[in-house]
């Protein structure tokens, strides 16, 4: 019962600042980017709640479950994105003050690239909030009262109404507490099954060597680390979710100190999560790998407490959730209906910013109810992203100094693009389905620069 009231408790405040800050964003820049007045400790606990989500959490203490330490890699990957993004490119993006990633691309290589990369990030983006909804479904139904299902539609109906109401300004007031909850239900987690199996010793002597091995070990090569790093690790240099919190900071040193300061909280994070999932190993051998971490707080606490660490498990989903989503209606809106509509004014874009919310909180959860697996549904986000987009907007920062084209970008993206979809689409078998992600990635890369040769040299010859 207290873990119920707990839960009502935090969905109800939730919608209360939702409702709160609706007076409080009649602009373009209140609903997109919380009037662009983030503070350092705002915007670092904004993006820590925006990545720490399902994949950290549910996902991450399920690799420690399966492989031990080396699940760690799920998010040391995001750490190593975030350096390069806070000591390379954190003061550029926040320099130029937008709105969206696909408004960076136009400003790099025009208006079609950016067109295309919208289109690539709302099909990407809708598998992060599925794999949110996911674990939502996954961390709630170990109650018992009620299935999975039915809490991941409980937990997207809340998710759309506080993203509807208040826009980017209430995910950014919000985004620090369930931060701090996060930290708290972890850190309180961590202690808990290290004292049901016997600490540190405990564990070695319950669980296979194999499962202490790292960087490596036998179930993760470098084949499969090289293929994180590329393909999730990229999605934190050029994240539209992270680019969306560094559009918010105040100036250019919040946002790079914010980026160095959330990837230095990620190290402890990221074993304390893996070592959960290997007590739960210990503790529950039986249970399906993404039950590790709720079960573990289902068994080895009191009510009370099991219900504020499952709070702050809901918190880190529904951070990453609201923030995505956020980020998804945000490009539909900006760019792909206004270069359609380019002269709605402030309250109709916020009308339509909102109406995207809902429909895209809906595809969400029908993926969701058709992935049901919270990495699985992460990694169909990630490899198209990464495919399509990391190469062309990493590069589009030299692009001058490189020679790229607009015509390159868009090869680079679509055929990229297209390859990672077509290795994480649910129900095509291909040759090689497995490597997709990594061919999708050198793929793009290859049409870039060589297309981008060929147009120079058609576009030379033609003068």
């Amino acid at each position: 019962m207290w873990q119920i009231i707990i839960i009502i408790a935090y969905f109800a405040v939730l919608l209360g600042v939702g409702w709160w800050s609706r007076g409080k964003v009649r602009s373009r820049d209140g609903f997109f980017v919380a009037n662009r007045k983030g503070s350092a400790l705002l915007v670092t606990g904004s993006l820590l709640a925006t990545v720490i989500g399902g994949s950290a959490t549910v996902g991450g203490a399920g690799l420690g479950f399966n492989q031990g330490l080396t699940g760690s890699w799920w998010l040391l990957v995001g750490c190593i994105g975030l350096v390069v993004l806070g000591f390379f490119f954190a003061v550029k993006v926040r320099r130029i003050a937008l709105y969206s990633l696909p408004e960076l691309l136009e400003s790099q290589y025009g208006g079609k690239v950016a067109l295309a990369s919208a289109f690539l990030i709302v099909i990407a983006w809708t598998g992060v909030v599925a794999g949110q909804i996911v674990a939502a479904g996954k961390v709630l139904s170990i109650l018992g009262m009620g299935d999975a299902v039915s809490w991941m539609i409980i937990f997207a109906i809340v998710l759309i109404i506080y993203a509807v109401l208040g826009g980017q300004l209430s995910v950014v007031l919000t985004d620090g507490l369930q931060a701090l909850l996060l930290f708290i239900g972890i850190s309180l987690t961590t202690v808990l099954v290290l004292s049901q199996v016997g600490g540190i010793a405990g564990l070695k002597a319950s669980l296979p060597e194999d499962y202490f091995s790292f960087p490596l070990s036998t179930q993760f090569n470098w084949k499969e680390l090289i293929s994180l790093m590329i393909l999730v690790g990229t999605t934190y240099v050029v994240g539209p979710d992270v680019y969306t919190r560094l559009f918010c900071s105040r100036d250019e040193r919040t946002a790079r100190n914010s980026t160095l300061l959330s990837a230095s909280l990620f190290l402890p994070l990221a074993f304390a999560i893996v070592i959960i999932g290997m007590g739960a190993r210990v503790l529950y051998p039986w249970i399906p790998s993404e039950q590790a971490f709720p079960q573990v707080v289902k068994e080895a606490t009191s009510p009370l407490l099991g219900g504020l660490i499952i709070t702050a498990l809901l918190a880190a989903l529904m951070s990453s959730a609201d923030t995505c989503i956020l980020s998804q209606s945000i490009i539909l809106t900006e760019d792909i209906f206004k270069r359609c509509f380019p002269l709605l004014d402030d309250e109709k874009t916020i009308w339509l910013a909102r109406v995207n919310i809902i429909v895209l909180g809906l595809i969400a959860l029908g993926l969701a109810l058709i992935l049901k697996g919270v990495i699985t549904a992460l990694l169909f986000a990630y490899t198209i992203f990464s495919c399509g987009l990391a190469v062309p907007v990493v590069a589009g920062f030299f692009r001058e100094r490189l020679k790229l084209t607009s015509q390159g970008a868009l090869a680079a993206l679509i055929g990229g693009g297209m390859v990672g979809i077509l290795g994480k689409f649910p129900g095509i078998e291909l040759p090689l389905k497995e490597e997709l992600g990594l061919i999708g990635v050198a793929t793009s890369a290859v049409l870039l620069f060589s297309v981008s040769y060929f147009s120079r040299r058609v576009e030379k010859q033609l003068r």
